[in-house]
């Protein structure tokens, strides 16, 4: 093969060239290889860095994909609170219903224990009048055995004066059989005791007469005793009336204030239920402020979740549209760099000169510069040792 010359080509190397153009030529040659061996060098930084690129488009398209399923996730929680907030206004909405109700089971208690109460006070006044009813039916009955003593005591007297008048009676009658006998014998012993006799028969007849007033009297003691007995029998009954009407009212009274006080606990455990349904409705009403408060708080959670949606959406379509730009702009390991946008801008970059869009034909082979280096250099002296017969410039060496 021939060794480059310069611009005149191939050709007698003994006529055409001299040893200072092979020599500079030699240096060229160097100094292109090790031009060439940087824009190799270069070009796999290039390579390398092309694939880095394509890495980083890569992970961006992942992270766009990933931002595009926490959008999606983002949604799903949005839509979860909002679910959950219609949720919480269903249950405040419940709850104020049954505080409601609550609040009217509260009044009606309390309307039901004002009833009691009164119901109470209405049976206690009851009982009142009926012990103070006994009390009084008590004090006839006690009035009216210490009336029926007071006549059998009386009856009991007048039978005694009875007894004692026909004791009299009888005695007067002795007196005046007595008398009279007197008078007889008298009359029979002594006619002429006439005027004593008369005066005996007077005796005797006052006598006769003051023992029929004695027996009449007597009569109008019995009487009197046998009337008094019976207003003691009248008397004994009204007191056993009385007395069973006291037992009769005390009973009553004992009836109604067992009422009194069945009253009185109804009244107790109806106002206990008012006090537990007003406790029920106090606490039915902040269960739903506070299912309120939980609707609200999950209505802002709804809210904050879409803006949170919105922008994460947004971030997602940005790094999509960043990892297509990337994309776009990268050189592809497949291109083999063909794909870039100035392949001279990029020589530049690599610092490479013209001798890389050269032929490799217009350069030494290796072992045409094996043979450059051992020429005789420009600088070297013409002697004995570097040179061999032959002719050089025409002359004879």
């Amino acid at each position: 093969m021939a060794i480059f010359r310069g611009d005149g080509g191939a050709g007698d190397s003994n006529t055409d060239a001299t040893l200072l153009a092979v020599t500079e030529q030699a240096v060229i040659a160097t100094t292109k290889a090790s031009d060439a061996a940087a824009s190799a060098v270069d070009a796999a930084n290039s390579a390398t860095t092309a694939s880095t690129k394509a890495t980083q488009a890569a992970t961006s398209a992942t992270d766009a994909a990933n931002s595009a399923s926490g959008v999606a996730g983002y949604a799903t929680a949005a839509s979860n609170s909002a679910t959950a907030a219609a949720t919480s206004e269903t249950n405040a909405a419940n709850s104020a219903t049954a505080s409601a109700t609550s609040a009217t089971a509260a009044s009606a208690s309390q309307t039901a224990a004002s009833t009691s109460e009164s119901n109470a006070s209405t049976s206690a006044t009851t009982a009142t009048t009926k012990a103070a009813e006994a009390a009084t039916s008590a004090t006839s009955a006690s009035n009216s055995a210490s009336t029926a003593t007071t006549k059998a005591s009386e009856a009991a007297t007048s039978a005694s004066n009875a007894s004692t008048s026909e004791s009299n009676a009888a005695t007067s009658a002795s007196n005046a059989a007595t008398s009279a006998t007197n008078a007889s014998d008298s009359a029979t012993a002594s006619a002429g005791s006439a005027s004593g006799a008369s005066t005996s028969a007077t005796n005797a007849s006052n006598s006769a007469t003051a023992a029929s007033t004695s027996e009449t009297n007597a009569a109008s003691s019995a009487t009197a005793a046998s009337t008094s007995a019976t207003n003691s029998a009248n008397s004994a009954t009204a007191s056993a009336t009385s007395a069973a009407t006291s037992t009769t009212k005390a009973s009553e009274a004992s009836t109604s204030a067992t009422a009194a006080a069945s009253s009185a606990s109804t009244a107790s455990t109806q106002a206990s239920n008012a006090a537990t349904s007003a406790t029920a409705a106090s606490t039915a009403q902040a269960n739903a402020e506070t299912a309120e408060t939980n609707a609200e708080t999950a209505e802002t959670n709804a809210a904050a979740s879409a803006t949170a949606a919105a922008s994460s959406a947004t971030s997602a379509a940005t790094s999509a549209s960043n990892a297509a730009s990337t994309l776009a702009s990268a050189a592809l390991k497949a291109n083999n760099l063909s794909d870039l946008a100035s392949a001279s801008t990029a020589r530049t970059n690599l610092g490479l000169g013209t001798a890389a869009t050269t032929a490799s034909t217009d350069y030494a082979t290796a072992a045409q510069g094996a043979l450059a280096d051992s020429a005789l250099q420009s600088n070297s002296t013409l002697n004995a040792d570097n040179m061999t017969t032959g002719t050089l410039d025409g002359g004879t060496y």
